[in-house]
């Protein structure tokens, strides 16, 4: 199991959430909780894919990261929380 960091945005009509650890996995949702739900089947997804191609897997780095070397990943009203991702092939990472 892996915790990846993970930031919400409110768009217009809808809600995005990338993780700034997993480049190129995002998912939306009508609500915070849809949004959240569907970003954690995308980290899955992506992932195992990763695993299965034999890639490196990215690092978790969470927010302390981010803070540390003033690396912006939100802007001022985004949320940014963390999902733990249990995946077959995660186990034994």
């Amino acid at each position: 199991m892996k915790k990846y960091l993970v930031v919400i945005q409110k768009a217009k009509n809808n809600y995005a959430a990338y993780s700034p650890d997993v480049q190129g996995c995002v998912a939306t949702g009508d609500t915070i909780e849809e949004t959240l739900k569907n970003m954690l089947e995308a980290l899955e997804m992506h992932l195992e894919g990763l695993a299965e191609m034999g890639d490196e897997l990215p690092i978790s780095r969470g927010l302390s990261y981010y803070l540390q070397n003033s690396e912006p990943i939100a802007e001022e009203m985004d949320l940014i929380t963390t999902l733990q991702v249990s995946a077959p092939q995660l186990q034994s990472t």
